[in-house]
């Protein structure tokens, strides 16, 4: 068992400054750290504070499945492994940007890459429905932070910033897409020095991702959350990733079963149509079973288990 401590603020819902956070790890794992990616708060402002609060939803409850929502102070949670081989993933967890769920595509996904020799970054980014005052770019503003923080603190990881990714699933992966098509957008005032390293990501992986905001396509759920109940065209298109890539956009790995009801896995289609029109290195899996929201858990006896190796193999596979 390893513990976590996040250290959010004064508001914290559990009473306490810093709260301690248990879950399941690999054997031999190392105790993840926590840092605050904004060390002088983020930028913006809620016009409805919000509590950072954290539930458990397991059943059973001797399996963690924990989400964090009325995120205020975006941190990462660092899995170093035992030796790492240069490479660093940022993780974005689903939640339908309703909430962000920490353990099965989260800690769970660190963990099984950090075995590997990747150093993983787990990321709890703001909603973008909490009100804050960049709306659907709130997100955006925290990967593109958590990439620049990454880069800037490579050389105490053993991580070349040459080498360093993001992943993300479901709503997640829209946030990961995108940082892969918009991480030259300027979307805050620079906060210090670090600001000025380049969020570019050297690679993405979108894992049953939330992608077009357009009908038809859609995450009903995570679009009312990013854009609001009173949207038009315009942030349609904004934030519609498969409509925002360009030939600068990073290679990107997509996966998604053919079976998803949740969000469809047409959004990876779109997405890896655009990335191949725009000359972008990219490969596509789609499974013809597996659901939504499975991440290491649900697999057993499917195809759809092999996603981690695969991946894993076309990230060593990247010059």
């Amino acid at each position: 068992m390893i513990r976590a401590r996040f250290c959010p603020g004064p508001r914290f819902a559990l009473g306490t400054a810093c709260a301690t956070l248990a879950f399941t790890a690999a054997a031999g794992a190392a105790d993840p750290e926590s840092v605050s990616i904004w060390p002088d708060g983020p930028p913006g402002r809620q016009s409805a504070p919000t509590v950072q609060t954290v539930t458990e939803r397991s059943q059973p409850p001797d399996l963690r499945d924990r989400s964090v929502t009325g995120i205020t102070h975006p941190q990462l949670a660092v899995f170093r492994p035992e030796a790492p081989d240069g490479t660093a993933l940022l993780i974005a967890p689903g939640g339908g940007y309703q909430r962000v769920v920490l353990d099965k595509e989260g800690y769970e996904t660190a963990e099984w890459f950090a075995a590997r020799g990747v150093t993983a970054f787990v990321l709890t980014y703001r909603l973008p429905g909490e009100t804050w005052s960049a709306g659907p770019d709130t997100p955006l503003q925290d990967t593109q932070r958590a990439m620049r923080w990454i880069r800037h603190h490579a050389g105490e990881f053993g991580i070349d910033p040459s080498r360093v990714g993001v992943i993300g699933f479901s709503a997640g992966g829209h946030a990961a897409a995108t940082l892969l098509t918009r991480y030259g957008d300027a979307v805050y005032e620079p906060a210090d020095a670090l600001d000025r390293i380049s969020a570019r990501p050297d690679f993405g992986a979108l894992i049953y991702p939330v992608i077009s905001m357009r009908e038809g396509l859609a995450h009903a759920g995570s679009r009312e959350q990013l854009l609001g109940p009173n949207f038009g065209a315009a942030d349609i298109a904004a934030h519609s990733p498969e409509l925002q890539v360009s030939p600068a956009t990073p290679p990107t790995f997509l996966l998604h079963a053919g079976d998803d009801e949740a969000v469809l896995a047409g959004n990876s289609l779109v997405m890896y149509a655009a990335l191949r029109e725009a000359g972008v290195s990219a490969e596509l899996h789609v499974f013809a079973t597996g659901g939504h929201g499975f991440g290491l858990r649900h697999v057993d006896g499917k195809p759809v288990a092999a996603w981690p190796e695969l991946l894993y193999a076309w990230m060593r596979s990247l010059p």
